[in-house]
């Protein structure tokens, strides 16, 4: 028996799978499509979200920092006129608005009862030259002189007394008036500093918010981004697994084949040999660490 004989019903056989196998389509969705695509994990779902939120969220803190920025302008202005304001309050000139416009009405009213009270001693006199006997003559007039000549100096003192306690009180009043403004404009630019302090903790704790914010989502999206990077390479487990199951005929016959090339003296095919493949999680797992380095990008 000639082995062409022994092999013709071989050949007839794989004739025969050949084009069973051949003649029926591959149905790739059993290996292709977005089932294979790992969704996003609900940690990654959580630091978009709070992504979104934090987008914005420096609006506030600029809002009262912005506040109190023109709060202490205004406290500093306030500030710069009191102090320009100083200068009026000196000088030889700074104690009239402090006078008191009754002085002259009270210093009038206290010389007219001094004059009256005089009337009654220039009565006395003459009543005393009276009882004498020597009434017009010279040692009365030399006595009324003497009255009138001390009356006047007296007048005068009490004149100059008043006008000097009036003078010393608005001085003494200039004076606290000046201390008084001078610590206002102390304390306006107290306050002009207490505001650029407020508006620095503003910006502070806006760039401690957001800084927060953005180690949350960091920690939130890498370690989402690990768990769907193990999805990821479970589903390309599944794809590769569904591919060469999908393809195992066509090996078998190439191998078949090339077999029985050999046993007729022929040449044999190249074996058939499913495309190589890396390593789905190694695949997966560097997919998850590019996404999750980008989560620590957000808010820096």
């Amino acid at each position: 028996m000639a082995i062409q004989d022994f092999i013709e019903p071989a050949v007839k056989d794989y004739a025969t799978q050949a084009t069973a196998t051949y003649s029926a389509p591959i149905d790739t969705s059993k290996f292709t499509g977005r089932q294979f695509v790992a969704g996003q994990d609900p940690m990654q779902t959580q630091a978009a979200a709070l992504a979104t939120q934090g987008v914005g969220s420096y609006s506030p803190y600029l809002q009262a920092a912005q506040t109190a920025q023109t709060a202490g302008a205004g406290a500093l202005g306030q500030s710069a006129q009191t102090v320009g304001g100083l200068s009026a309050l000196t000088g030889p000139q700074a104690y009239q608005p402090f006078m008191s416009p009754y002085q002259s009405q009270v210093i009038d009213a206290t010389l007219s009862e001094f004059d009256k009270s005089r009337l009654a001693g220039q009565q006395q006199i003459r009543d005393a030259a009276v009882g004498s006997g020597n009434f017009g003559g010279g040692r009365e007039g030399a006595m009324m002189g003497q009255y009138n000549a001390d009356s006047l100096a007296d007048r005068s003192a009490l004149q100059a007394q008043m006008l000097q306690q009036g003078f010393g009180q608005a001085n003494q009043l200039a004076q606290q008036n000046f201390l008084n403004q001078g610590a206002i404009a102390r304390e306006q630019q107290g306050l002009a500093g207490a505001y650029g302090n407020q508006m620095n903790q503003q910006f502070g704790l806006s760039d401690f918010g957001r800084m927060g914010m953005g180690q949350d989502i960091n920690a939130l999206g890498s370690l989402g981004a690990v768990n769907q990077g193990q999805q990821q390479a479970l589903l390309s487990a599944d794809q590769q697994a569904a591919q060469t199951g999908a393809y195992e005929p066509y090996g078998r016959l190439s191998q078949y084949g090339s077999a029985l090339t050999g046993l007729a003296g022929g040449y044999a095919a190249p074996q058939y040999s499913e495309p190589q493949q890396s390593s789905p999680f190694q695949t997966a797992l560097g997919t998850a660490m590019g996404l999750g380095g980008l989560y620590g990008k957000i808010f820096k």
